[in-house]
């Protein structure tokens, strides 16, 4: 056909309550998803932003062949706990944290842990060994617990009850793809890559919802079926475990026959040796240490390349005894995979984006924030729809039905309030590290308090005024959240501590890009505010940024 692909309209319409539904039934959630998605895309520069202080020890990549046998051996040997987990860091890595670290007893590395401690070692200048306590910032782990679980609190089983209702938030996000990419079928060659803004702010809406959505396609297909996949893999891995692993260890060694003394193990310059020859082209990122001294001893070594899709979120795996120095599992190591390792990696490594470098992590970062965008604008174009639905297209917020009302307010107070919330915890994190000299656990405690105070008082606060006007005053409010984030790296840096506001590409590229957010949300702040006071259909200090 000349401008599409014809459907009968009674399979548009069911199609489009199909779509409709499933959309605003879970935008919310995978708004907050996307969001913290795209952050986690810089996890690590944000977390060493958070983490600026004046303390420096020595880096790994200082550090000779021998000084790393001579700093691993004496941590051994002298802190039994470190036989337990033990991490080497190799290459650059934050100020403040030594090239080896270890916690006393297990953790999970994927929860919140407000009370965690570690003890972190290096060699000073005269090659003695030294060791102190570290409490670990807990900002990245924030922001990664909202991109899995939207921060939705309670615990099933072993899970987050959040991780659950994402992955059913993910399973109807699917079905929101399918029917909305059959919406636009009739108009597809026609509409495509054309914005209206001159027709209407639906029109305007529509247009931008449409053509993100079929752009980015591919991209959203992934990250559904991914996160499916990761929300329930505990059944999928149960139900595979008979048929493809068989007796097969699945995430870990098998028992060998008896335990090594801690006096066989080599030093770790061999290993590293050892996984070179394994993994020749590749740069190794850090080395585990796990369960020295039991049957279950483990040497699980982090090693990168660009052009593979890796298992882990930035890495894939060698696995080795590191008693033999013996290749235990290949199925995490990316050029030495099986066909079902392949499969399983390319589902990792295409939901982390961990392939290409920064490029890659770029493309990731703004698919994921026009993803955001995307369920935003459903839920503005539902409440519009559903306002001329019932006749009510120019009447003010307070005369709309209950549902329409409640969507709008919701929609303001939990996108705005995800965006703040945030701000507020990198706020806090590296204010608190920067005066303090390093975190502690109340200042962990204050960085997770402070996303979920303010994200509440903006959902309060958008129920009380009604989203007419808390959106434009959610708007500047969250815009000046966020303009605090290079404001504390220049106080910081005033009071003395002039590692606050390094010139480290890193943390001042998020000064840098929290500065062009703000001014960005300032700028469509009044930009929509005057269009809506020009077009004289609103009160002065109200704006329909929700509701239109």
């Amino acid at each position: 056909m000349k401008n599409g692909f014809k459907v009968r309209g009674d399979v548009l319409k069911m199609y489009k309550t199909l779509h409709t539904w499933v959309g605003i039934s879970s935008g919310m959630l995978l708004f907050i998803g996307f969001f913290a998605g795209a952050l986690t895309m810089f996890e690590e520069p944000v977390q060493q932003w958070s983490e600026a202080l004046d303390q420096q020890v020595v880096p790994t990549s200082r550090l000779t062949t021998a000084e790393l046998d001579l700093l691993v051996g004496q941590v051994l040997e002298r802190y039994p706990a470190a036989r337990h987990e033990l991490t080497l860091q190799l290459g650059d890595h934050p100020p403040g944290n030594a090239p080896v670290f270890w916690n006393e007893g297990e953790g999970d590395h994927h929860q919140l842990n407000l009370s965690a401690s570690r003890w972190q070692a290096s060699l000073d200048e005269s090659g003695q060994l030294q060791v102190q306590q570290q409490t670990p910032g807990q900002l990245g782990e924030l922001i990664d617990l909202l991109h899995r679980s939207a921060g939705i609190p309670g615990q099933l089983g072993h899970e987050l009850v959040g991780v659950y209702l994402m992955g059913v938030a993910a399973l109807l996000y699917s079905l929101a793809l399918v029917s909305g990419v059959v919406l636009v079928l009739p108009t597809l060659l026609r509409d495509f890559l054309i914005l209206r803004p001159e027709k209407s702010r639906k029109r305007f809406w529509l247009d931008a919802h449409n053509l993100i959505g079929i752009t980015s396609l591919p991209f959203h297909l992934v990250i559904a079926v991914t996160v499916v996949v990761f929300a329930f893999h505990d059944l999928l891995y149960g139900a595979l475990k008979g048929v493809v692993y068989g007796e097969q260890a699945m995430f870990g060694p098998r028992a060998v026959a008896t335990a090594q003394p801690l006096s066989e193990l080599p030093p770790i310059s061999q290993l590293l040796a050892r996984v070179h020859e394994q993994a020749p082209g590749f740069d190794v990122k850090a080395v585990e240490l796990m369960n020295l001294e039991s049957a279950r001893a483990m040497a699980r070594v982090a090693v990168t390349h660009d052009a593979y899709l890796t298992r882990g979120a930035r890495e894939g795996y060698v696995i080795l005894n590191p008693y033999t120095l013996e290749v235990t599992n290949t199925s995490v190591l990316p050029g030495q995979q099986d066909g079902w390792s392949v499969l399983v990696s390319s589902f990792f490594g295409m939901h982390f984006g961990s392939f290409g470098g920064t490029p890659v992590k770029w493309l990731y970062f703004v698919l994921g924030i026009s993803g955001a965008f995307v369920f935003y604008s459903g839920n503005l174009l539902w409440i519009r729809s559903r306002r001329k639905k019932d006749g009510k297209a120019d009447l003010p917020m307070s005369a709309q039905s209950r549902s329409v009302r409640w969507m709008a307010n919701a929609t303001t107070g939990v996108c705005l309030g995800a965006i703040a919330g945030v701000a507020i915890a990198m706020v806090v994190s590296k204010t608190s590290a920067g005066l303090l000299g390093s975190h502690n656990n109340q200042a962990n405690v204050l960085v997770v308090w402070g996303y979920y105070l303010t994200w509440l008082a903006w959902l309060l606060w958008a129920c009380i005024r009604g989203s007419e006007r808390a959106g434009h005053e959610l708007l500047q409010a969250t815009a000046i959240c966020v303009l605090l984030i290079p404001t504390c790296s220049l106080l910081l840096a005033l009071l003395g501590n002039t590692a606050a506001i390094s010139a480290h590409g890193a943390s001042l590229a998020v000064d840098l890009a929290a500065l062009l957010v703000a001014a960005m949300m300032l700028w469509f702040d009044r930009r929509v505010r005057q269009r809506t006071l020009l077009s004289g259909t609103a009160p002065p200090r109200a704006t329909r940024i929700t509701a239109e």
